[in-house]
């Protein structure tokens, strides 16, 4: 089981990823939310422990990255103590909040908890077109029988327009969800990797039939072109 720790505390990280490796967890672990967001694309954790206190975005804004995506459970690690904080948590979409200080027995059971209530049940796990297919699952695209190599950015990027095909997703929320609230307005980076994506899976990207630009709102998934 992986599980990643994002905190900005050193002795946090150092601390979590002595005690879960020694009881048989992979841990990867990220300092701020951004690299949370891009470790998260690069390589899925089963889990997420997350502070909010981030020194680049509110630990929210995370957590509201990953449900863009993913349905992995998320334990929040807090110092915040009020029930506000934990209502907004729970609503953003973590499954559990635990308060520091806090044992690592509690927080061992909470894992555990969370691992039993997790269902690993990917929805739609492959999405086909007539040029390309993308194994949701396996994190795995196919053209013509071969597979076709992506960025772990390009994926994230096809990853949530195949999770959401023939549905429009607006640049707002994948700016969002694969760079993190301080880059909503980067509309030029979406140009980019679309353009990347377009290249390697449609049969003419000068003429999308498989990833639609909606001309100021964003982008669309068609199944069949």
């Amino acid at each position: 089981m992986r599980i990643l720790v994002v905190d900005d505390d050193a002795q946090i990280i150092r601390a979590m990823r002595i005690n879960l490796r020694a009881r048989g967890y992979d841990v990867d672990t990220a300092f701020d939310g951004a690299s949370a967001l891009q470790a998260a694309a690069k390589s899925p954790p089963d889990l997420v422990l997350l502070d909010l206190g981030l020194p680049d975005m509110e630990g929210g804004d995370v957590i509201e990255g990953l449900r863009g995506w993913t349905q992995v459970p998320i334990i929040v690690l807090s110092a915040r103590h009020s029930a506000s904080e934990k209502v907004r948590s729970l609503d953003q979409g973590a499954d559990d909040y635990v308060t520091k200080p806090f044992g690592m027995d509690e927080l061992l059971a909470r894992i555990r908890a969370a691992q039993r209530r997790s269902v690993h049940v990917e929805e739609a796990p492959v999405v086909a077109t007539d040029a390309f297919t993308v194994d949701l699952g396996a994190k795995r695209v196919e053209r013509e029988g071969r597979e076709v190599r992506l960025t772990p950015t390009e994926w994230h990027i096809l990853e949530i327009l195949a999770r959401n095909a023939g549905r429009l997703v607006s640049q707002r929320q994948l700016l969002h969800d694969v760079w993190g609230p301080a880059y909503q307005s980067e509309t030029n980076y979406l140009r980019v990797y679309m353009a990347q994506l377009r290249r390697k899976l449609e049969p003419d990207p000068a003429h999308p039939r498989y990833l639609i630009t909606e001309a100021g709102m964003g982008y669309r998934f068609e199944k069949s072109g």
